[in-house]
């Protein structure tokens, strides 16, 4: 059955999946300034043309404000980038499947193509809850890969909320 997703990462003729590695590895890495940070580790950056054009990580503790995930700031930089609100011709890589928010300003926005690490069971606006941004309702919709490095991705947030409720149970004691 198609269900609309591209879960392969396999070599071949096509080398879109040795630079879906890449720009995912770079996403992970804006992902660690997030938990620097304090806040939950996703990261994201946008391809225009072979070239990032954004990078960004999920700032809501830091600028307390609920609306500064990777993807909407990172949706910022590239139409300041590429000087147009639309965004045709760019791929988003996120280390998390994007929430309501973030999927409805990907559709918005107009991006081609949307490559993400991994599931997210609670918010997930691709596949997990909804599929906004392939929903046939809308007036665009995005190519969508999913897995690309879906365990490090996995494994990056898992220990950053396993940290917190240590954290958390640790100050309960004191």
């Amino acid at each position: 059955m198609d269900n609309g997703f591209d879960n392969s990462i396999s070599g071949g003729a096509d080398l879109r999946p040795d630079a879906d590695e890449r720009h995912m590895a770079r996403a992970i890495d804006q992902a660690y300034i997030a938990e620097e940070n304090g806040d939950v580790p996703i990261g994201c950056v946008i391809v225009y043309e072979g070239q990032v054009v954004a990078k960004a990580y999920n700032q809501r503790e830091q600028l307390h404000d609920p609306t500064a995930h990777a993807e909407i700031i990172a949706l910022t930089q590239a139409a300041e980038f590429i000087g147009n609100w639309r965004l045709h011709g760019c791929t988003i890589y996120v280390t998390l499947e994007p929430c309501p928010m973030c999927a409805g300003a990907l559709v918005l926005a107009r991006m081609d193509r949307l490559v993400y690490g991994c599931d997210d069971p609670k918010t997930g606006a691709v596949r997990s809850l909804y599929n906004i941004v392939q929903d046939e309702r809308l007036n665009h919709r995005l190519e969508v890969t999913a897995g690309v490095l879906a365990d490090k991705c996995t494994a990056q947030l898992q220990e950053f909320f396993k940290r917190r409720r240590e954290e958390k149970r640790n100050s309960e004691f004191l």
